[in-house]
């Protein structure tokens, strides 16, 4: 039986990388992964494609909608949505390829198939051809997510479907019917209405992308409504039924209790992710699970057995593929006797719409809640310069200071390219910068930055200069 000092379990951005990094550390590594390719969902069928299909879809619905207004005249354009599906495929095993590489230049074992721990210090791997056994004195739980849907509504992956089969569908839905207005919902709904086809989202509260700061979604809602996709806020979703070729929605309107319907072909269920826990043996060795079927982890993510450690989706907090990655990392140098941290509160949240969408730190409705006295500043796009060149002036900047010591303490972005520039507000709240502090720094010029710059001038005492 071979032995390793950490095994594993789960190879997405949480695993690989934690396997990375305990290699990195001298300690000799195995990792489980019960598919047949590594990465997990963000590689295989979450992060990765889905972006792939948004930026494909961006290019064609900016080549058919606004090149004109470049002067460039395409007269015809059309989507193969074949080729299409192949291109996102094709960046996904490259990113695949990549993983491997890593873990051969690192030397990380890797076993193929399901990972069933039979006790602290024994897993059992159970692969398509073979059953093996290793021993290990350290095991990190990495097993991530899986979709969730509605008690009464079954993902049957034909009508119905989650993510997965979204994201390699070989058709344009004539109406796609989405079931839930977070981020997964509006990317998704974003592709294909760009696309062409129908989108119709079905959101139980009265905002998309509830859980960030509520302008954040009122205007995602603006912005998505103007590209065409439809919306029925405040509805609870009562039955959804699939039959040769269609979809039946049924929904209620929380506020009057009127019943709507909706027909189409496609249904995506899109109502969040839960733990994968099943089948790991975790009640062999009396590992905790909560109600929300996450595992129990102190401050340190070790478990209450001594040496397993879970990491990523499968506990408490955000299900992001980098707050994944910073555990695995923690918990590698917790192992060998370092002392890491992960600032919870600053990692960001991220949607790759158009406009793309980011918010980290304290919500306006957090802070409010919390009777904390603050001040708000906001700068708009369509007062930045860079933004008018590129016709992107959909969104806003809006920073959120303490009253008393100009203290940044959430940053919340709606815009073009917030994906890539919103880690400048990462790095000032992780150094405990004032509005100030940013407002006197010098920002190119013309840049989508100036508008981070602008709207913590707005919030020091209402200085913003552009507008």
């Amino acid at each position: 039986m071979e032995k390793f000092d950490v095994t594993i379990i789960g190879s997405g951005p949480g695993g690989y990388v934690s396997a990375i990094r305990c290699a990195q550390l001298g300690l000799k590594v195995a990792i489980i992964e019960r598919y047949s390719t590594l990465g997990g969902t963000c590689l295989n069928v979450g992060c990765i494609p889905s972006k792939a299909w948004l930026e494909a879809s961006e290019h064609y619905y900016k080549l058919k909608h606004q090149f004109k207004n470049f002067g460039i005249d395409v007269k015809e354009a059309n989507v193969d949505i074949l080729k299409m599906n192949q291109r996102v495929q094709d960046v996904v095993q490259e990113i695949i390829n990549g993983v491997d590489y890593l873990m051969k230049k690192n030397k990380v074992t890797v076993y193929e198939g399901h990972g069933t721990i039979k006790d602290k210090n024994t897993i059992e791997i159970k692969g398509e051809d073979k059953t093996e056994t290793i021993a290990t004195d350290k095991i990190i739980i990495a097993t991530g997510s899986k979709p969730a849907s509605l008690p009464n509504i079954e993902i049957d992956k034909k009508r119905i479907i989650s993510s997965t089969e979204a994201l390699v569908l070989r058709e344009i839905p004539r109406h796609l019917m989405v079931v839930g207005g977070g981020v997964i919902g509006v990317e998704i709904g974003s592709v294909f209405a760009r696309l062409g086809s129908k989108v119709s989202i079905v959101e139980y509260f009265d905002s998309l992308i509830a859980t960030m700061d509520g302008a954040l979604g009122h205007q995602l809602h603006r912005s998505l409504r103007k590209q065409g996709i439809e919306f029925y806020l405040e509805h609870k979703v009562t039955n959804a039924t699939a039959t040769e070729g269609k979809m039946a929605l049924k929904a209620e309107n929380l506020a009057n209790k009127k019943e709507m319907s909706l027909e189409g072909d496609y249904c995506l269920m899109a109502i969040g992710r839960k733990p994968y826990t099943a089948n790991l043996g975790l009640e062999n060795i009396g590992v905790e699970i909560n109600e929300k079927g996450q595992i129990t982890v102190d401050e340190n993510l070790e478990t209450k057995v001594k040496g397993i450690y879970a990491i990523g989706d499968v506990i408490r907090g955000a299900m992001l593929a980098h707050k994944a990655s910073e555990e695995g990392v923690f918990v590698a140098e917790r192992i060998v006797g370092q002392k890491p941290h992960i600032n919870y509160s600053l990692i960001p949240n991220i949607v790759y719409t158009q406009p793309e969408v980011a918010g980290v730190g304290l919500t306006e409705e957090q802070l409010t809640k919390a009777g904390r006295k603050i001040k708000t500043g906001s700068f708009p796009f369509k007062a930045n310069a860079r933004a008018k060149i590129s016709m992107d002036t959909d969104g806003f900047i809006k920073v959120i200071t303490d009253k008393e010591t100009d203290e940044i303490l959430g940053v919340h972005m709606i815009g073009p390219r917030i994906a890539d520039s919103y880690t400048e507000a990462v790095v000032a709240m992780e150094f405990r910068a004032s509005a100030e502090d940013i407002a006197r720094m010098s920002h190119g010029h013309p840049t989508f930055s100036e508008t981070f710059k602008e709207a913590c001038l707005a919030a020091t005492d209402d200085r913003a200069l552009h507008i």
